[in-house]
């Protein structure tokens, strides 16, 4: 069994990894390792935790099966197991819960990335220019 991912130092310097993580309108919390919707708790698993913090790095951003299976479950060849397929349908269900199932996206090419909105400045920017 791996061990989840911990904080850790960033590359070329002395900062720490963030605590938060938005996602939409979810709050990843690493200090509590899960994520919250307004004050309501997800009760996210470790692995669920860290898929979720992985595709929020890059919200948006295709992440293909294998490039998560090596970043959240340390694995670095081609296993043929749904486990990854298990921990999205999961957190799917937890989102549900407060209209969220979307915001984990299946990428048409495989894989899948976080679908969020997005940020209402940059919509009030791009509406200006097309006034």
């Amino acid at each position: 069994m791996n061990a989840p991912v911990r904080p850790t130092r960033l590359p070329g310097g002395d900062a720490m990894m963030p605590r938060f993580r938005e996602a939409g309108d979810v709050t990843l919390d690493l200090f509590h390792r899960d994520a919250r919707v307004e004050d309501r708790w997800l009760g996210l698993h470790p692995r669920e935790f860290a898929l979720m913090w992985r595709l929020a790095e890059s919200p948006g951003e295709r992440m293909t099966r294998r490039a998560l299976l090596a970043d959240v479950w340390r694995i670095h060849i081609e296993p043929e197991t749904n486990s990854l397929a298990v921990h999205v349908a999961r957190l799917r269900v937890k989102l549900d819960a407060f209209g969220l199932a979307r915001l984990i996206a299946t990428h048409p090419d495989g894989g899948y990335y976080l679908d969020t909105p997005p940020a209402s400045d940059d919509f009030r920017i791009l509406g200006a220019d097309h006034v």
